[in-house]
């Protein structure tokens, strides 16, 4: 599952960026979760810009049957997966952190 994953998202990840879509622009394909019964895969995204990601989101969502059909036509496959595009849960709560410390030393300097 590990190469069908990897292999996905380097297929993803160029179509992506071979799209014509202002909304992709900022678009990376961090890691694609395959169902074991290759029917279904749960594509993370992250997207620069917090703001950006609903329409990002809405782009990829509006073009996952013909990136189906990129993957469908590049990787020998049983079943071409159906494409579900998420955020990728880790950078946000990486951000997220990353706002609490920053937080926290804005505070402490305050303090001193």
């Amino acid at each position: 599952m590990l190469r069908v994953n990897s292999t996905l998202r380097e297929v993803l990840a160029e179509a992506v960026e071979r799209m014509n879509d202002s909304r992709l622009e900022m678009v990376s394909i961090i890691g694609v979760d395959t169902a074991p019964d290759l029917r279904r895969a749960t594509v993370y995204i992250d997207v620069l810009g917090t703001d950006h990601y609903e329409p990002a989101l809405a782009a990829l969502r509006g073009a996952a049957r013909r990136l189906q059909g990129v993957i469908g036509a590049e990787v020998r496959m049983k079943y071409t997966p159906t494409l579900d595009f998420q955020i990728d849960p880790g950078i946000s709560g990486g951000e997220r952190m990353d706002a609490i410390l920053r937080s926290l030393k804005e505070e402490e300097n305050r303090d001193d």
